[in-house]
């Protein structure tokens, strides 16, 4: 695989030095650069001076979130990759504006969370009123021991703006604006290379591409030019998105009104961003005219109504500050999907693939998945360590991730837009309840807030077994429970937690690494109980005594006196070698592929790992024992993209070669 040329680059100088594999270097020199009026110009590259079509394995069309993640995603793996673009802007307005914790951990990952964190407004709380009365409110980081917030604010085009300089960076990604694909021949044969015709202001070219991943939104051009359709409901509602800038000392939460007095009969959203514009969401109703809604005379009282409501809700005293419309705009929308996102070697992400309401920040944020899903499969089988089945999981798991988003998406329209008078009456009685029963406040549905889908039925989970264990003591093998407890499940992402390693503060996941597995080991205390096959902790003992050679015969009697007993420092290094022992089967279970991250939780002994290719962390409080139910001698396996696909109290060695194989859809 060829990489592009950094003479065929272009993009803005915004004076960032942004790290290489999941941190934000430079992060804290935050460049005030205004994205939304920011132009990317058209160059010319030298794939369209070539007398034979340029051929590349990876080509990716539309450069919002989804497809600028994926680049920057494939880069980090040694991918090249072509990023088309058919305009030189970002997107308009705030659009999707609440990007969630989980994917802050993708950015992370990809080396820019950081940055967007301290560009946008975090908040975790939300309150819901009912026409003029609050009826509860939320918080939705109620468990602390996590690095990122349940939300940031954030425009999409300031997402898209420091992704664009994180793509900028890798020279991997070739960024190439004003290059608008308007056909696509797909051969045939599997062996053929895919063909676009790329239009530019100076004339059009032909590309080769081993791999073609859509991400050109709702309308998808390559969608509608291969004969691709999508299923789904579209709901008869029109809503109005007003940005408007103004001082309000209202604090960074979600307020959602229904039925309010300063908009009867319809619902209302607000949120703060940054620099002092709030968005605002008002329903209109199926037969409000788009045009005459989007006039400053009509947004601007409703929002001034809105204001001396809200100021009244935050303890003030109903006075509405001076306002500024920045950006206004009415849409409707449809909850739907693809019946596949993967058709051949054309692959589809985002809202290409599917589509749901804006109630809930499921958009945007499922579309960041689908790419952070993609990438370390695609990357897996061009780099020839899986076959293409593999990219068929990411249909299937992205498809059940779809309906998931669709099914909590249209029940939260179906709740703030009832459509019939029993309706109206069932949505009335819960929301008066609501006020104090807690039964009613899990029915009202002012959008079930995105959080990442569990792949529970994932192919590419090894499922938890039954295992048992010796005891050390000569009697039969006693049976050990292998069912895990606590809020981690197969098939989820891995969850956060604070760690510490060589002495210094850190998070599990930041420890992660692009396109890599990785194996989180939980330390052998050097009990009775066998780690793994073939390794009993008594065996280890005597081994780890045997080492401690005498210093003269005159002493050895005294040294084997001392390792007739148990002592704590025999304990110790049979839990090291235990440790040690475990952490080598990991390894060779991924003999031939890249090496995985492989993270050793210590226990209450010293362990003193010799180099064998593990950092050593320690749990200051606990929650990665708890959160991961974890003990001594337990792993965990991650995919590259975080979530848990395995996972064992004691593992065997062929059973972890076995996950492996499975993670990544290779026959056994």
């Amino acid at each position: 695989m060829t990489a592009p040329q950094a003479a065929d680059r272009v993009g803005i100088d915004v004076g960032v030095d942004v790290g290489v594999d999941g941190d934000d270097v430079g992060a804290e020199v935050d460049v005030d650069v205004d994205y939304q009026q920011v132009r990317y110009p058209y160059r010319r590259h030298r794939d369209q001076d070539l007398a034979t079509p340029a051929r590349h394995p990876v080509v990716v069309v539309g450069a919002g979130p989804v497809g600028l993640s994926l680049a920057i995603d494939l880069a980090l793996q040694q991918v090249p990759v072509v990023l088309l673009n058919d305009d030189g802007r970002l997107s308009v307005g705030s659009r999707a504006l609440c990007f969630a914790k989980r994917t802050l951990e993708i950015f992370d990952r990809l080396g820019c969370g950081q940055r967007l964190v301290d560009r946008g407004v975090s908040w975790d709380v939300g309150r819901v009123f009912f026409r003029d009365e609050q009826v509860y409110q939320f918080n939705l980081s109620a468990e602390g021991g996590h690095q990122r917030p349940a939300f940031v604010n954030l425009p999409q085009y300031e997402v898209e703006g420091v992704l664009v300089e994180r793509a900028l960076s890798l020279p991997l990604v070739d960024l190439r604006w004003h290059h608008a694909l308007i056909d696509v021949i797909v051969p045939t044969s599997s062996d053929a290379p895919i063909s676009l015709r790329i239009q530019t202001p100076e004339g059009d070219y032909t590309l080769l591409t081993d791999y073609l991943v859509a991400c050109d939104g709702a309308r998808s051009p390559i969608r509608t030019g291969l004969g691709l359709g999508s299923q789904g409901r579209r709901f008869l509602d029109r809503f109005l998105i007003a940005d408007v800038r103004m001082t309000a000392p209202f604090p960074a939460e979600r307020w959602f009104w229904f039925d309010p007095p300063f908009h009867p009969g319809r619902s209302v959203l607000l949120h703060r961003q940054p620099k002092g514009v709030w968005r605002i969401d008002f329903q209109l109703g199926w037969d409000a005219d788009p045009e005459l809604e989007k006039q400053p005379e009509r947004i601007l009282p409703r929002v001034r109504a809105l204001m001396t409501q809200a100021s009244q809700a935050a303890g003030g005293d109903g006075t509405a500050p001076e306002i500024e419309l920045v950006w206004a705009s009415v849409y409707t929308f449809a909850c739907s999907r693809m019946a596949s996102f993967r058709h051949g070697r054309v692959l589809f992400a985002g809202d290409a693939a599917h589509g749901v309401s804006p109630f809930g920040a499921r958009g945007a944020n499922s579309g960041v998945q689908d790419a952070d899903n993609l990438a370390w499969k695609l990357a897996s089988v061009l780099r020839g360590e899986a076959g293409s089945d593999l990219l068929d999981s990411y249909a299937r798991e992205r498809e059940a991730a779809a309906d998931e988003n669709i099914r909590h998406s249209s029940r939260a329209t179906d709740f703030i837009t009832p459509k019939s008078e029993i309706s109206h009456l069932f949505r009335a009685a819960v929301l008066d309840l609501a006020r104090d029963f807690d039964f009613a406040r899990r029915l009202v549905n002012s959008g079930r807030l995105s959080v990442p889908s569990v792949l529970a039925q994932s192919t590419l989970n090894t499922a938890d077994v039954g295992q048992t264990a010796d005891s050390g003591s000569g009697q039969e093998p006693a049976a050990i429970s292998a069912a895990f407890e606590g809020p981690m499940r197969l098939g989820a992402v891995a969850l956060d937690a604070p760690v510490m390693i060589e002495g210094r503060p850190d998070w599990l996941l930041r420890l992660t690494r692009a396109g890599r597995f990785t194996a989180l080991v939980f330390a052998a205390e050097g009990g009775g109980d066998r780690s793994v096959s073939g390794a009993s902790s008594g065996e280890i003992a005597a081994c780890a005594t045997a080492m401690r050679a005498p210093a003269d015969e005159a002493d050895e009697a005294e040294e084997t006196s001392e390792a007739a007993s148990v002592t704590t420092e025999t304990t110790e290094a049979a839990g090291t070698m235990q440790t040690a022992h475990i952490v080598h089967a990991v390894l060779q279970a991924f003999e031939g592929l890249p090496a995985p991250t492989v993270l050793v939780v210590r226990g209450t002994s010293a362990l003193q790992l010799p180099d064998a290719g593990a950092m050593v962390l320690t749990d200051p409080d606990g929650l990665l024992r708890t959160r991961y139910d974890a003990r001594p001698g337990s792993v965990v396996l991650m995919r590259p993209d975080q979530h848990v696909c395995a996972r064992w109290r004691q593992v065997e060695p062929v059973q972890l070669k076995a996950a492996v194989r499975r993670a990544l859809a290779l026959r056994p």
